[in-house]
C-alpha cells in the first residue's frame, strides 16, 4: 500500500483571547492516501480553516506532527516549508483572490513560473487545464469579466496547476448559487480525480460532502 500523502498525528492549536486559552484543535489523527477525497465537515467556526491552514503550512504554532508526502514538517525551517508547500500542495479557497490585472490564462500561468517551468510549459498547462474545465473561450478574459463560477474554475485549475499530490480546498464553492455550486464541485471532482491528486476538502454542506470519497466530521477540536 502506497504511503499517505498526509499524516497529522496528535494535531493541536490553541490560541488566547481576552486571557483566554481556546483548544480549537485538540488532537487530531488523519491519514489521506494517493488520490483519496476526503471531506472535513463542519459548522462554521468548528476548525475547520485552522486544521487547513495548519496543514497548508500557512502558519505555525501547532501541536502534534504533519507528515506531507512522506516528509515531517519543521516548524523552524521556513525554507523547507515553502519547498513543500511549493512541490505537493494546491489551494483552492472560497474566495477566487484571482489577480485582478490578469486574465485567466495568465493567472494560471503565474504560479508555475514561480516553481521555474517555461512560460511555453506554463501556457500549455493552463490552457490544458482551462479547457477541462470548460473556458478554452475565456483564456484572455480578465476576473472582472468572469462570472462568479467561471472565476472559480480558473481559481480550481490554479490550485492545480503545478500538479499538486494534495490539493486543499476550503469551501470552495461556498461563494456560489446551488446550482453553480453543483456544476463547480463536479467539475472540481473531476479534474482532481483524472489529475490522480488527492484532496482534503473543507465544508459545511452535508450534500456536497456526499459526493467525495470519505466524509470526515471535526466536532470540539476532534475528528469524529
Amino acid at each position: 500500500m502506497n504511503s499517505p500523502v498526509l499524516e497529522l498525528r496528535g494535531l493541536t492549536r490553541s490560541f488566547e483571547q481576552g486571557g483566554v486559552r481556546i483548544d480549537v484543535l485538540r488532537g487530531v489523527n488523519m491519514a489521506i492516501q494517493p488520490g483519496e477525497i476526503v471531506a472535513l465537515l463542519g459548522p462554521s467556526g468548528s476548525g475547520k480553516s485552522t486544521l487547513l491552514q495548519a496543514v497548508g503550512l500557512l502558519e505555525g504554532g501547532f501541536g502534534g506532527e504533519i507528515r506531507i508526502a512522506g516528509k515531517t514538517v519543521d516548524q523552524k525551517d521556513a525554507h523547507a516549508r515553502t519547498l513543500l508547500r511549493r512541490d505537493h500542495l494546491g489551494f483552492v479557497y472560497q474566495f477566487h483572490h484571482l489577480l485582478p490585472d490578469f486574465d485567466a490564462r495568465e493567472n494560471v500561468v503565474l504560479p508555475q513560473m514561480i516553481a521555474d517551468r517555461s512560460r511555453a510549459e506554463a501556457e500549455s498547462r493552463a490552457e490544458e487545464l482551462l479547457t477541462a474545465l470548460g473556458l478554452d473561450h475565456r483564456l484572455t478574459h480578465r476576473p472582472s469579466q468572469l462570472s462568479g463560477g467561471e472565476q472559480q474554475r480558473v481559481a480550481v485549475a490554479r490550485g492545480l496547476a503545478n500538479r499538486p499530490k494534495l490539493v486543499l480546498a476550503d469551501e470552495p464553492t461556498g461563494n456560489l448559487d446551488e446550482a453553480t455550486s453543483d456544476k463547480v464541485l463536479a467539475q472540481f471532482l473531476e479534474l482532481v480525480r483524472g489529475e490522480g491528486s488527492a484532496a482534503l476538502v473543507a465544508t459545511h454542506n452535508e450534500r456536497l460532502a456526499a459526493k467525495m470519497d470519505r466524509v470526515l466530521r471535526l466536532h470540539e477540536g476532534l475528528l469524529e
